[in-house]
């Protein structure tokens, strides 16, 4: 597996990670606890060193997953989780909206500590801005943190350009971890230059659109009652079916290249620029293969000029999230 750099920080990780949500919570009911740390485990034997996880998920039984499934690995490995959201640190209970309070940043990193098994934790993000909390002094905890060695490196999710820049000049951020795929473009219009200009690496999620870039899910497909994707509105049956002209296009690229439409959504990623380092995620070990495999594929500039005019013929239909969630996102 190729390695990549997230920025100027010099934090070195698998030019594809593995964002492990879907272990525990997102698409569906959760994975057989040993069968997810299989996965997990075939996943580092296979070149992956760039795991993704978050207190949410669960909340706590991913960080426990990952926590185990990595522990005999621990010093190959670059762990990345989150805090932000306003849970209970004993129970686990989620209450309704954020909380980046200095004093709860801390009793958070104290519980992925213990659950994730770990003396430190590689990168540590805010999941969402919490407006009621400066960024400065979430920014500044983190300094903290990363002063007592319980951190190393710090990120941000979801976060417009004024607030990275505002936390960046009190704690360098190593990386921004926002959604990015050929069916979300938005982060390209502020967001990379900036990334750019300040050294910050990007870390996309659902770099595959939440599987639709797949070509494995169309108008009539049904997901599991608990698959977030029942709610979001860029899957209702009628935005799949007109965004379908996205798919195709991979679909034609794929068969060229002998690749899967996957391998083409994630190689295009890549080809972004050198900084950028996505984290699929899966539950099926000939996914996962699936996926690592795309590292592998280099798109010749024919390819990338093509996807790049037929792409800007094509409107994706439908918000990448429910009106409660769009809230959250920070501009």
């Amino acid at each position: 597996m190729q390695k990549r750099k997230l920025g100027s920080s010099g934090l070195e990780v698998s030019a594809i990670g593995y964002g492990a949500m879907g272990l525990s919570s997102g698409y569906g009911p959760a994975t057989d606890r040993q069968e997810g740390i299989e996965l997990l485990r075939v996943a580092v034997e296979r070149g992956v060193t760039f795991f993704d996880t978050a207190e949410v998920y669960g909340p706590f039984r991913n960080e426990e997953l990952v926590g185990e499934a990595l522990a005999p690995f621990r010093d190959q490995v670059v762990i990345a989780t989150k805090f932000g959201w306003d849970i209970d640190p004993k129970t686990g209970e989620q209450y309704e909206g954020l909380n980046s309070q200095p004093d709860h940043i801390r009793v958070a990193v104290e519980g992925m500590l213990r659950r994730l098994k770990t003396d430190r934790i590689d990168l540590l993000y805010q999941h969402r801005v919490d407006p009621n909390v400066p960024i400065e002094d979430v920014a500044g905890t983190v300094t903290d943190l990363i002063g007592e060695g319980k951190v190393m490196h710090f990120g941000l999710s979801e976060a417009g350009v004024r607030t990275i820049r505002r936390a960046h000049a009190v704690q360098p951020v190593t990386a921004l971890q926002s959604e990015y795929s050929l069916g979300w473009r938005e982060p390209e219009e502020e967001i990379l230059p900036a990334l750019g200009e300040l050294g910050i690496g990007f870390v996309p999620f659902s770099p595959l659109g939440r599987g639709f870039l797949t070509g494995t899910i169309d108008e009539a497909t049904t997901f599991e009652s608990s698959d977030i994707r029942n709610f979001v509105p860029r899957f209702s049956p009628e935005n799949r079916k007109a965004n379908q002209a996205l798919v195709d296009l991979v679909k034609a690229i794929a068969e060229r290249r002998q690749a899967t439409p996957a391998q083409i959504a994630l190689a295009w990623v890549l080809a972004r620029e050198p900084w950028i380092v996505p984290i699929p995620g899966t539950t099926k070990l000939r996914r996962l293969e699936e996926n690592l495999a795309a590292a592998e594929v280099e798109l010749p500039v024919d390819d990338l000029q093509e996807i790049e005019r037929a792409a800007s013929e094509i409107t994706v239909q439908g918000e990448r999230y429910t009106e409660s969630m769009q809230q959250l996102i920070d501009r």
